[in-house]
């Protein structure tokens, strides 16, 4: 997909999340996802609870953001390499879905998988420094009554193993989970090179809980946004 100036990307934006509201269901959604966005991977299954603390150390549950669509992922701040690029992913998608409605549905959660070292402070300056807004953000790690594998296991429930490898570093791969309002995982993003607006699209549709395909045949979005892009 090319790259678009600020202007017409939120114009986009909206025209895309129109289309996906009005002519095309979640179903479709998902099923051109499949077709056209390698690195989806559809899920619907419960997504494994959790109670965690924030920068300030306020408890938060997963059950907390019921109502919400959570979009969640892990890393811990001392890796060097992939954990600050996906930082910067999610809040290059954080910016997209807030140029939008979905602003005030949508929550980004991330938790660290090392709390140990990344105390409140340190969570605070790391998404300060990746550009994530607080509004509709939170960085979570374990309260002081939890272990320190508290987090990592929480990511395993997930299927994303952490395993400690020494001198802080921890070997894991790189996955962004959409949680949907009643608290089902319904899609996994693999890696860093999907397209933003895919995961978009995908979390739009989940905010407008359009379940039953229309009847009558139009354009799929997919061939319909690649005309908007064109």
């Amino acid at each position: 997909m090319r790259v678009l100036y600020p202007a017409l990307l939120t114009i986009a934006l909206m025209v895309t999340c129109a289309m996906a509201a009005q002519a095309h269901s979640l179903e479709e959604v998902d099923q051109d996802l499949r077709d056209e966005e390698k690195y989806f991977q559809a899920v619907d299954v419960e997504a494994p609870g959790f109670t965690l603390q924030d920068a300030e150390g306020r408890r938060v549950s997963l059950s907390d953001l019921r109502g919400n669509v959570v979009v969640l992922n892990f890393v811990y701040t001392n890796c060097p390499d992939v954990c600050p690029l996906h930082a910067e992913r999610i809040a290059e998608l954080q910016g997209m879905i807030n140029q939008t409605p979905m602003k005030a549905v949508v929550e980004f959660v991330t938790i660290t998988t090392d709390p140990k070292d990344d105390t409140g402070t340190v969570l605070s300056e790391y998404g300060r420094a990746h550009g994530l807004d607080p509004v509709n953000w939170v960085f979570l790690t374990a309260a002081p009554d939890q272990p320190d594998d508290s987090t990592r296991k929480i990511a395993e429930s997930y299927g994303l193993k952490f395993t400690e490898s020494g001198e802080g570093m921890q070997m894991h791969g790189i996955v962004t989970h959409v949680i949907d309002q009643d608290g089902r995982l319904r899609a996994r993003f693999h890696g860093l090179k999907f397209e933003a607006l895919s995961l978009v699209v995908f979390v739009n549709a989940l905010t407008n809980r359009t379940q039953k395909p229309h009847g009558h045949p139009e354009p799929g979005l997919w061939e319909s946004l690649k005309g908007l892009m064109q």
